[in-house]
């Protein structure tokens, strides 16, 4: 099989990780950078080239879209969709995964429970965010659109204001969650093809603001629960992706998910629990190409929720009320 990898460069460890398993299955793997992919679009078809030469078949792709070049990226991902090449992570669920409030509330619309969670244009009410998330600890994300993101745990309000500082006045939306470190679990799970396939521990290092819990934390492998594994399971089949890294807090047997992401990084995690999950992202590669049918995403079954204080909040409408 010829397998294309999206991704800036060969030399990224994960992008590298994929070629290397690819190869060793037998298969023809390329990798071609997102930014280099021209689109030629005349309302009869569509023509991609790669540095202005017309780019050959391929029987599949895994999408390596890194945060900095999402517009441009995901519309050249969209474009193989569209020509009906078998994605690994579609366009629009990894722009959806990266819609960190949005996916969020679709998560929590079916029914999984997430952590405390509030977001604001800046941190003007800090004492009054923090409070509302059950105090310190917290997870914080810095957002601008979906571009940028950053994310940090903060044990004091000391250091978050400290932390936050230097960053107030860049009118970046602010993303504070509950985050329980002294009685919780810090969870990554890898779920490729709607399966829970490896998990690890996370112990993050304090106060550092990162692209990834990962960056600096300490990696450990962990046996899933069967909750933890089924709402992993779940999560990643909401947001539609093949690929997910599904990161979770598990507080005394509750699992709640903070976050779904999707180009995880692999070597730290292959390290961390002696797995070859490269292959196993390969592998559903090769089940998809064969027909497999993909993650499956069901239509939103949101109740109407009336806001606090409005006549008739907390109970449904008399029948034949109209309700509109």
């Amino acid at each position: 099989m010829k397998i294309t990898v999206l991704s800036r460069a060969a030399s990224i460890p994960s992008t590298r990780r994929l070629v290397e398993a690819g190869r060793a299955r037998g298969h023809r793997v390329r990798v071609l950078n997102p930014l280099r992919v021209q689109m030629l679009l005349d309302g009869r078809s569509a023509t991609l080239f790669y540095d202005r030469k017309k780019l050959a078949p391929t029987d599949g792709v895994i999408p390596r879209i890194a945060l900095s070049i999402s517009t441009y990226g995901l519309a050249v991902v969209n474009q193989f969709g569209l020509a009906r090449v078998p994605l690994v992570n579609h366009a629009q669920a990894i722009a959806q995964s990266r819609n960190k409030m949005r996916s969020l509330q679709l998560l929590s619309a079916h029914g999984i429970s997430i952590p405390a969670t509030v977001m604001a244009r800046d941190a003007a009410h800090l004492k009054e965010m923090v409070g509302l998330v059950g105090g310190v600890p917290v997870l914080v994300k810095l957002l601008q659109g979906q571009e940028k993101h950053g994310v940090m745990v903060c044990e004091s309000v000391q250091s978050l204001e400290a932390a936050l500082e230097a960053v107030l006045g860049l009118g970046h939306n602010l993303v504070m969650q509950e985050y329980v470190k002294s009685t919780g679990q810090d969870v990554r799970v890898l779920v490729v093809g709607g399966c829970a396939v490896a998990a690890v521990r996370r112990r993050p290092r304090p106060g550092r603001l990162s692209h990834t819990l990962n960056k600096g934390a300490r990696l450990e492998a962990l046996e899933l629960s069967p909750g933890q594994r089924a709402i992993a399971e779940k999560a990643a089949r909401l947001v539609g992706l093949e690929v997910a890294a599904v990161d979770m807090l598990d507080v005394q047997g509750e699992p709640k998910v903070f976050e779904v992401n999707s180009s995880p990084s692999l070597p730290e995690m292959e390290a961390a629990t002696g797995m070859d999950l490269a292959g196993a992202i390969i592998a559903r590669t090769e089940a998809l190409i064969g027909g497999a049918p993909p993650v499956s995403v069901p239509e939103p079954e949101v109740s109407p929720v009336l806001l606090p204080g409005r006549k008739g909040a907390g109970r449904p409408p008399k029948a034949g009320s109209g309700g509109g």
